[in-house]
């Protein structure tokens, strides 16, 4: 599968829910950023609904899902509650994320190997309905070659180690490797989590990557610059990347 040449920005927009979610009102309303988002050149939005409801709930779900313009990339446990909301709205995508109530934001990859089952049937479940799924991986070739194995048509690469190590070249590489086991193996690759203007660059200019999704460092950026300007930034750092490497003309 040769790589796209193009490489897609999905915004989430969990943490102006967040914000919102500070005073348990209307405002900022997650909605209305997506739509901002969209003006602005993002080619897709992601909300990741927990378990917990901390931030995005049940509402923004169901109002994105038909305001978009775009995409909607649902984040989700691999339960039934959120399969079967999946199943009522049909996003264009889900990913699947592993989701500990205790944890701040999400920490690490799927487990493969003991949740192999269950991620299996979910993959299926989603597939019958029309919906492509993802698993929310750790930047691993083996990993990938599971998450292939248990039927994902993509994987999104778990970016944070590279985010908060990016000056170690081992960090970089393992995603370069995961994505281009992806490749071979007839996986989209996607790529997330702690990913912002100041450090995308080098995630972006790997070939086989064709998705990032970027939230927090656009929503705290947009604090400063507005939310509009927030994403055209990422998206000129992505593209400059891109072009450096000969990926676009």
């Amino acid at each position: 599968m040769a790589p796209l040449r193009y490489q897609r920005l999905y915004v989430n927009i969990d943490h102006v829910a967040t914000v919102r979610q500070a005073r348990r009102g209307a405002s900022p309303d997650p909605v209305e950023a997506a739509l901002r988002c969209e003006a602005a050149g993002a080619d897709g939005i992601t909300a990741h609904l927990r378990e917990d409801r901390r931030h995005v709930q049940d509402a923004d779900i169901h109002r994105l899902a038909t305001a978009l313009r775009t995409a909607l990339n649902f984040e989700c446990a691999a339960t039934e509650e959120m399969l079967a909301l999946a199943e009522r709205i049909r996003p264009a995508a889900v990913t699947l994320v592993p989701e500990r109530r205790e944890e701040v934001t999400t920490e690490g990859g799927l487990e493969l190997v003991r949740a192999g089952g269950a991620l299996r049937e979910a993959l299926a479940r989603l597939a019958a309905a029309g919906i492509k799924g993802s698993l929310f991986i750790d930047p691993d070739p083996a990993a990938v070659a599971r998450a292939a194995a248990l039927g994902a048509p993509a994987v999104e690469l778990h970016t944070g180690p590279y985010a908060h190590h990016p000056e170690h070249p081992a960090t970089l590489a393992a995603l370069a490797a995961a994505a281009r086991e992806g490749e071979a193996l007839g996986v989209a690759v996607h790529a997330g989590h702690g990913l912002s203007v100041d450090n995308v660059a080098p995630v972006a200019a790997i070939p086989a990557i064709e998705e990032l999704n970027i939230g927090h460092a656009i929503v705290g950026r947009a604090i400063f610059v507005g939310l509009e300007a927030a994403v055209r930034e990422v998206r000129a750092q992505m593209d400059r990347a891109r072009t450096a490497t000969g990926l676009v003309p």
